[in-house]
């Protein structure tokens, strides 16, 4: 199995990368947010998982051990696949799955292309107890429910659900903890 690649990246494309090792080009998937930052020429360090099937053989990228453990969890719920996982990945991000799953907020899941309710509904009961409910960082404090509805909104105004999370919790701590004004200083950082 292949479990960590190191090296140059030769190729981009719109959901993967073309890595450089030791003169074989490997075709890596990856998170957008990684893709975003992967430079041809520049050198690469990522944690990868190997998916083998009887007509695949694709090998997904990610910047930390984390992500390749979620990415596997992800696959663990029925009706996932490898692509749809790092769909989720891509779009939300492992801060915001550990939140839905321990919050037991799917809706958080659900608005990412391709997921449905009933989806959502599967990946936070299958995560639960899988997933450690110790936060390590400061900044996945339980949300309170002002800061729910904050997102909620600002995904109605057509913001992703990625830039609504950041923005509100970019909020300063002296906000009042209206939705309202949470909204306003919300759309401030993002504007």
């Amino acid at each position: 199995m292949i479990s960590y690649l190191e090296g140059t990246v030769i190729e981009k494309e719109s959901d993967s990368i073309t890595v450089m090792v030791n003169g074989i080009g490997l075709k890596v998937y990856v998170p957008q947010s990684l893709l975003g930052i992967a430079e041809k020429g520049k050198e690469i360090l990522l944690h990868t998982q190997l998916i083998v099937r009887e007509d695949l053989l694709a090998l997904y990228g990610f910047e930390t051990k984390e992500e390749v453990e979620y990415f596997s969890l992800l696959m663990g719920v029925s009706g996932i696949g490898p692509r749809l996982a790092l769909g989720i990945l891509s779009t939300v991000g492992v801060d915001t799955v550990r939140r839905a799953v321990i919050q037991d907020q799917p809706d958080f899941l659900s608005r990412v292309p391709g997921v449905g309710k009933k989806t959502a509904q599967k990946v936070v009961l299958y995560l639960q107890g899988k997933i450690s409910d110790s936060f390590e960082n400061a900044t996945l404090s339980n949300l309170h429910s002002a800061d729910l509805e904050a997102i909620e909104a600002l995904t109605a105004l057509g913001y992703s659900l990625v830039q609504a999370q950041t923005a509100v919790q970019s909020v300063p701590k002296d906000t009042p903890d209206t939705v309202e004004d949470k909204i306003r200083a919300a759309l401030q950082s993002l504007g």
